[in-house]
């Protein structure tokens, strides 16, 4: 079946599979979202989006889209695509349970004499897809049902934050196929966007320039290992320009100018060279951890990768350092933070950096005041029982306020008052984590401002 209009189904309306969901119905597919969890399902049906995502909501009430915890669809389908969590187990891989669920249910429910393509969209270890594989065959035969049904590895490379335009708009489509059936149904499912044939949806125009996506036709085993490898190098990419921050403050080098200097190397590239508190959220540090994992199963040390990830998560102590250098003790001083989340635009706080912090912080006995324009609630379960007070605006975080602390750079914070807010801190101080503000401007009003990797004369 290769025509233009396919009837696909979701297995997980989460990020990912919310995002392909909203985006394949606007393409003119027959869409169905299935999750388990009804909550989140009757806000789908009412068009309210329980994640904070741009332009997700504004195209819920498409009449080719629908969310639903009955899975009937998947019998009707041509094509599954499995888009469940996969969260870090005990041994730090990747909990598959999800996966092979879903994988067990498709089996039970697929319809005789009818040719289906299930595809893996979730992040998971090499030979998930032969497993997935086995266990609709495994379900199929205890039915005596001739099916066929064809298991494909396709994995997403969405930013949150930016995962429609990511979806319409992407650099490559990875499918890891081995017959012809799977690959060339991908191909039709994704054709619009390998041809840039689509009418952009208003708010969200296509790029002047932009070049059309490839279509990355590899083995199941290659493309499982692409993801991982994309995230791993990524995280590389940001600990590294971390590291060299470091090395930045102590010979009075400025990291910005380093990052832009090695960036215009074609070879390097300016992305993920913007020198902060490290990364976080819900992909690199499981998809580093995983990677790991798989490799010493194959008795195999990933040490650049183990380098990422320490590089990364003692970045975080940077700030606390900085703030006991200048503040020295922290027992019963005032910070305040703006930003939660792990990333501008959206309200996710897992592994948000801000978290450690904010630990940290309450430890040595500070008295914190945070602010997030969007992960304030998240913030708050993720930090239950810890004395922090959560500002409904950015300015109450100035108010008697020993120091600032800048950890998501959201746009809405470069346009505060500056200027008035000096004067309700009881020490003019801002420690900027992600290098956001205009710290020459802010010394001019009165402000001492320490940034990542910034020399001393800038301060």
């Amino acid at each position: 079946m290769t025509s233009a209009t396919q009837k696909v189904a979701i297995l997980g309306a989460g990020y990912v599979g919310l995002t392909t969901g909203v985006a394949l119905a606007y393409l003119g597919h027959r869409v169905s979202c299935i999750d388990v969890d009804r909550e989140k399902v009757g806000a789908l049906q009412a068009g309210r989006c329980p994640i904070f995502e741009p332009h997700i909501e504004s195209l819920l009430g498409q009449p080719h889209l629908e969310f639903t915890a009955d899975w009937d669809a998947v019998a009707e389908a041509d094509t599954i695509l499995i888009c469940v969590g996969t969260p870090p187990g005990e041994d730090g891989g990747a909990d598959l349970s999800h996966v092979e669920a879903a994988a067990q249910r498709v089996g039970e429910l697929l319809q005789p004499n009818r040719s289906y393509v299930i595809a893996v969209k979730s992040t998971v270890p090499v030979g998930t897809a032969q497993r997935v594989g086995f266990l609709v065959q495994q379900a199929l035969a205890r039915r005596q049902a001739h099916t066929t049904a064809c298991v494909a590895s396709n994995p997403e490379f969405l930013r949150e934050g930016a995962a429609l335009y990511d979806m319409l708009y992407p650099d490559r489509i990875v499918v890891g196929a081995g017959e012809e059936l799977a690959s060339h149904r991908l191909w039709h499912l994704y054709r619009p966007i390998l041809e840039q044939s689509f009418r952009p949806p208003p708010d969200l125009p296509r790029p002047d320039g932009l070049a059309l996506p490839a279509f990355v036709l590899v083995d199941t085993a290659s493309s499982e290992l692409i993801k991982y490898a994309a995230n791993a190098f990524l995280a590389a990419k940001i600990s590294f320009i971390n590291e060299i921050s470091g090395l930045c403050e102590k010979v009075g080098a400025d990291v910005r100018e380093v990052a832009r200097g090695i960036g215009l190397d074609k070879r390097i590239g300016p992305g993920f060279l913007q020198a902060g508190i490290g990364w976080g959220g819900s992909c690199f540090g499981k998809d580093t951890l995983a990677l790991i994992k798989t490799a010493q199963d194959y008795h195999y040390p990933m040490r650049v990768v183990q380098a990422v990830r320490e590089v990364n998560y003692a970045q975080r102590l940077w700030v606390i350092t900085q703030l006991q250098a200048a503040l020295k003790t922290l027992r019963g001083k005032t910070i305040g933070v703006l930003g939660l989340a792990f990333k501008p635009d959206t309200d996710d706080v897992r592994d948000a950096p801000s978290l450690d912090i904010l630990k940290r912080l309450v430890e040595l006995g500070a008295h914190v005041r945070a602010h997030d324009p969007a992960a304030a609630p998240n913030a708050r379960k993720a930090l239950a029982g810890l004395e922090v007070y959560f500002a409904s605006q950015p300015q109450e975080v100035f108010q008697g306020a020993d120091a600032v602390l800048i950890l998501t750079e959201w746009k809405a914070y470069r346009t505060l008052p500056f200027a008035e807010l000096v004067r309700e801190m009881k020490q003019p101080l801002i420690v900027d984590g992600r290098n956001w503000l205009d710290a020459e401007a802010l010394c001019a009003q009165g402000y001492r401002v320490i940034g990542v990797g910034r020399p001393c004369e800038f301060l």
